[in-house]
């Protein structure tokens, strides 16, 4: 699978898990479904990491996200 897809997807499954954990947290509930979308997005980031044979610098990740968007859009 290509890397820069998994590195995207991470992203967004780690950026929606805060609210979650948030909610879980003021309500003062066990974290569950927002531990597990952070465990998902960890291993998605991880796997993209290691796949992308220079890795990735934060400066590319703008880029790499609206490419990525842009091709599966176009």
């Amino acid at each position: 699978m290509d890397p820069d897809l998994l590195l995207v997807i991470g992203l967004i499954v780690g950026v929606l898990a805060i609210p979650s954990l948030l909610s879980a947290l003021s309500d003062s509930r066990a974290p569950s479904a927002g531990a597990i979308m952070v465990l998902i997005a960890g291993v998605l980031l991880v796997v993209a990491f290691q796949n992308k044979a220079g890795g990735y610098t934060v400066a590319e990740i703008p880029h790499i996200f609206f490419k990525v968007i842009g091709r599966y859009t176009h």
